[in-house]
């Protein structure tokens, strides 16, 4: 059971998308990559009313940057609460860690978010403390049950280059406890910021506000690390708005990504490929969005 409702057609177009690219040069394409896609007939979508499909969309594998994204709406949850202050350090950590990445960012939220901070190795009753704070986000998450976010894991921060210390030994022996999302779990997420279902209005607005993205190509050009070139938004004609978070890694290239047609269609596609070489392939998650968002236009429900 998923919160869209299936559609075999696209299901079809998937499969065939992705057997073509494989027979391109790809080979083991299907084995390295994870998509949900999903489609709305509304101008204004309401929560779970989308047709979609999905391929390997279960599967947890590490976001990356992505899980940026869940921190964000998160912060929104805690301000709302009033477990944390809204602050202008704060609305500027948050823009940063999303409109422009910033692991550093990231860290003062996460620090926030948990009450702990990076440092030395701890044991002892300080660790077991410690443990307990950072997995507050994950709490939180259950607290939703939704059934797309069993098994999913936001606990960690985003690094440059590795964790030390306390980061390290949370990471656990064989990164057991890395974070770890499904694209279908991430599309939930990002459907309910995108509909104004998560934590409440207002929240999501401001957390759509640093999801916002450019397609302008000079924009684009001064900016090289935009976020949209080699990922989803790439693939996407001029004309479309798009709210987007990608993440990118020695071993991975994903995006999150919701778009809109001048004419007010709404299209979600959540994309994560895995592997050294899915990694430095600029090519293959704008070629995808591409072809999906040319269906969706072009294919009535």
């Amino acid at each position: 059971m998923t919160f869209y409702n299936s559609d075999q057609s696209m299901h079809s177009h998937l499969t065939s998308l992705l057997n073509k690219y494989e027979e391109e040069g790809r080979p083991g394409l299907k084995d390295s990559i994870a998509i949900t896609w999903i489609r709305y007939t509304e101008v204004n979508p309401s929560p779970c009313s989308g047709l979609g499909t999905g391929w390997s969309e279960d599967k947890l594998l590490y976001p990356a940057s992505v899980v940026k994204i869940i921190y964000a709406i998160a912060a929104e949850a805690w301000i709302q609460k009033e477990l944390i202050p809204d602050n202008e350090e704060l609305r500027n950590a948050l823009k940063a860690m999303v409109a422009d990445s910033s692991n550093d960012a990231t860290s003062l939220v996460i620090d926030l978010l948990t009450g702990t901070t990076s440092g030395p190795a701890l044991t002892g009753d300080r660790w077991n403390a410690w443990q307990i704070q950072r997995g507050l986000i994950n709490k939180w998450l259950n607290s939703l049950c939704w059934e797309e976010l069993n098994k999913i894991n936001c606990c960690q921060k985003t690094w440059e280059d590795s964790p030390y210390g306390r980061e390290r030994n949370f990471y656990g022996i064989g990164n057991t406890n890395r974070n770890a999302l499904s694209t279908l779990a991430t599309a939930r997420i990002l459907e309910g910021i995108m509909t104004d279902a998560l934590v409440s209005p207002p929240a999501c607005r401001r957390t759509k506000k640093i999801l916002s993205r450019s397609l302008d190509l000079i924009q684009r050009k001064n900016d090289p690390e935009n976020q949209v070139d080699g990922f989803i938004g790439e693939g996407l004609p001029q004309g479309t708005r798009l709210w987007s978070k990608a993440g990118l890694m020695s071993q991975a290239r994903h995006d999150a990504a919701w778009s809109c047609s001048p004419d007010g269609k709404a299209m979600l596609l959540i994309i994560f490929s895995q592997g050294q070489e899915r990694a430095k392939d600029t090519f293959l998650l704008p070629a995808i969005a591409n072809e999906l968002f040319h269906y969706h236009l072009y294919n009535e429900e």
